[in-house]
Formats: structure tokens, sequence, C-alpha cells
């Protein structure tokens, strides 16, 4: 694709960040509407089991008679760890231990609070019972997203972890991905992708067991039906097509312009719908920018951007705006600037910190927020397999204390038996009619 060169005067002429950030959104064209075919994939699956994911498998993914099992076995996966080369283990190794001491780091600890009445309010982190982790197929294998979900699962507490991936024509998941299944310790891998699989951990079938979350990017069939199915079980967010943009500061040199230009480039390798922009806080770094791409664009489907900023403030409020899923700071002082950040998905901050390691061994997670999200979620972590729960204690001293707030807030409501529950821990001394209000309001709610 073309490489799309806003300069100074053209950025302006859009208006404020707010205006070019959506006009930079609106060049990858919007999804086609899949919801209808995706909610009768998903009725197929609830009412037929496994037999409608495997004719679904056979009909998107295998075709033929492939596969004739949805289960893949532990000795699958021991064949394939043996089959990958070390170098590959050795790197996949690195990955999950990086991942686990981030993840680890980042579990939220229970906290206990003492209020001024005299209750106490303990906050509790219980891990979710299971979990699946979805890994896309298609132009390649992800054998690094299994480490991505996989191991943080089990950072959060999460005992029971699924994984589930599309098998190709043969009727086989990619070694690579079963290797770094069998490396994570995972026991239950399932042949299957698309709506299909993402239905299948929703509802359970006779093989499929049913999860509490299931989380990991996907294509837009595989999107849609998380969505359908949010209310039923737990998701991470929306995980459309991957995007980049690079703050390349107006001090930046010769090599750190070549490094965001890779960078750029790296991201592009995602393919069509990916958005790689790179902002310049001067002509000649966008000039230089634009020339190390240039060269480059021949085999790039994504679209590449390269815009003008009149300097780091106004290019930094254009990522806010933007929100996208990777930032990269390139420049000095680029330390003060990330601090400003609001909204991205993963902030790689000065030349060396290529978004490439993030994607596999950095310890951060490659699983982000895409498609303007990150103004509102958060990458994968911990807490996305656990849930937070309240204990509440309170003594009669303290519900004395309580009441005297609480029941007129109740009666104001129009719940007089809200209000007759809390005035009973103390007796019949709170109030001038001793809980004999009758209950007129609450039958009109």
């Amino acid at each position: 694709m073309p490489l799309d060169r806003l300069s100074g005067e053209e950025a302006s002429r859009l208006g404020g960040p707010a205006a070019l950030a959506e006009h930079l959104r609106s060049l990858v064209p919007a999804p086609e509407t899949v919801e209808e075919e995706v909610r009768e994939i998903v009725e197929a699956v609830r009412a037929g089991g496994d037999e409608a994911v495997l004719r679904y498998t056979r009909r998107f993914d295998t075709g033929a008679s492939q596969p004739r099992e949805l289960t893949v076995t532990a000795q699958e996966l021991d064949d394939a760890l043996k089959r990958l080369p070390l170098e590959l283990v050795a790197g996949l190794q690195v990955t999950i231990a990086n991942v686990a001491q981030v993840a680890q780091a980042g579990a939220s600890e229970d906290v206990s609070v003492a209020l001024p009445q005299g209750q106490r309010v303990r906050l509790r982190e219980v891990p979710l019972g299971s979990a699946a982790v979805y890994v896309p197929g298609g132009r390649a294998p992800y054998p690094s997203t299994v480490v991505m979900g996989v191991v943080t699962a089990r950072a959060a507490g999460v005992l029971d972890v699924a994984v589930c991936a599309p098998p190709s024509a043969d009727g086989q998941i990619d070694g690579a991905i079963l290797g770094a299944c069998r490396l994570c310790g995972v026991e239950r891998v399932y042949r299957m992708g698309g709506a299909q699989a993402i239905a299948a951990l929703a509802h359970g079938t006779e093989t499929v067991a049913r999860v509490d979350v299931v989380v990991g990017p996907g294509n837009l069939y595989v999107q849609q039906a998380k969505h359908l199915l949010s209310s039923i079980v737990g998701i991470d967010s929306f995980a459309g097509p991957s995007d980049l943009l690079v703050i390349a500061g107006a001090d930046a040199d010769e090599r750190a312009v070549r490094m965001a230009a890779l960078d750029m480039l790296a991201q592009a390798e995602h393919g069509p719908g990916s958005l790689v922009v790179g902002v310049a806080c001067a002509k000649r770094v966008a000039d230089a920018l634009a020339a190390e791409l240039q060269d480059q664009l021949a085999d790039q489907q994504a679209s590449l951007v390269v815009a003008e900023a009149p300097g780091a403030p106004q290019a930094l409020e254009l990522a806010n705006a933007f929100a996208p899923e990777h930032l990269q700071l390139i420049g000095r002082d680029v330390e003060a600037l990330a601090a400003h950040v609001r909204s991205a998905g993963c902030v790689f901050i000065g030349p060396a910190a290529g978004t490439a390691f993030g994607d596999y061994v950095a310890g951060s997670n490659h699983v982000l927020p895409t498609s303007g999200a990150a103004r509102f979620a958060s990458m994968l972590s911990s807490r996305h397999f656990r849930r937070t729960m309240a204990e509440v204690q309170i003594d009669h001293a303290a519900a004395a204390k309580l009441a005297r707030a609480g029941v007129p807030i109740a009666r104001a409501e129009g719940f007089e038996w809200h209000a007759r529950s809390m005035q009973a821990r103390i007796g019949d001394n709170y109030g001038s009619d001793g809980g004999t209000q009758r209950d007129d309001r609450a039958q009109d709610r």
C-alpha cells in the first residue's frame, strides 16, 4: 500500500487532535457485519454440541472429514514439543519466565478496610474456576499467544486452563502451538476455532468443558461471538486489527529514525486492517522516516501514515485521542513524556524498546485493546482471571451507627423493609414511629 504522508499544514486543516485521530481511524475500513451469521453458529452449537462444532470446523477450516476428534491427546502434545527447534523452545521459555514474573507482580492482593463506624470491609481477590485461551490461526501459528494467555491465567491462580486453536486442512493444530501448550503445562487442547469454538467454551458440549472466561485475539467472527456470549462467559476485550503509533521527537537522530521505521514495518506485518502511524515533531524527522519506509512498501498491506506535529505536547495529545494499542516514544526526555500518556495499551520508551519485544519476550502481555479501546480497556493481566468479592463484618455497635445513616436513605428510596431490616439491629429506639410505617412506596416500586 502507498504511504500516506500528512504535512503539518494538512494535519492542522483536519482540526484538533481528536479530529486527526478520527481521520486516522477512518483509514481502516469498517468491518463487515457478521452478527446474524455468528448468532446462527452460536445457536447451532448450543443445540448440537460436538457435532455442530465439528461441522463448522470442516466447513471453515479443514474440509472433507477432518478432524474426527476435538481433543488433542497428551501424546500429540509430547511429540510436538520434541519436534520443536531448540532455539524456539529456549525463546518460549524466556517468554514464559518473563510473562509469569510480570503477571505475578501485577496480581492484586486482598485488602481489609476498617471504617469509622466500626465495621470492616474486606475485598477478596478470587481466582476464576476455569479459563480458555483462544489462539488464532490463518496467516501463521502464534505460540506466543499460548504463553500470554495461559501463563497469565496461572499467575492469577486459575488451575483449569484450556487452549483452543483452529486446525489446518489436515485436521491438525500447528506443532509450535502444541509445543507451547506442553511447555505451559496445558492438559486440555481443542481442535476448533472461529465462532463455533467460543460458543462451545461458553455453553459446553459433550467434549468441551464450559469455562468461566475466554481470552485471546481472533478474527471478526471470534470477536462477534465473544460479544454475543459475554452475558454468560467472561471475556477480555474486543481484539480487532493491530495498531501502532510512534512519536519521534524533533531531536531523533538517524539511527532512532531507522529504528522507528523498522518497528512500523514490523507492526505492518500483522496484515490487512492494521494501522501504523508515525508522528514526527519536525519536518526533517518526518521526511527521514518517510524515506526509510518508502523502499519497503511493496509487500505491505497495512495502512501506513507519517504525519507531522508542531511539537511533543501536540503529538502526545494526538496519542491520547488515538488511544493506540502500541505507543512508541523516541527522542530525548521520553520518560517525562510517558508519564503523561493516558490512553495506550502498552508504551515502549526509547529507540531500543522495539514493539516486537513486547510481542514476544519483554514480559508485558501482547493481548492489548485495539481500535481505540485503550481509552477504557487494559492489557490482558491477572485481573482478567480474578473477580473481587466483598466481605462485610458489622458488630452491634457499628450497626447502631450505620442505621442512623441508612434508614433515612432507604425510606427516601421507598424501601420500607430495607429501613426496618437495618432498624431491627438496634431495637425500637431509632425513629419516632418505632418502625411501624406502612410500605406504600415500596409497593409502587
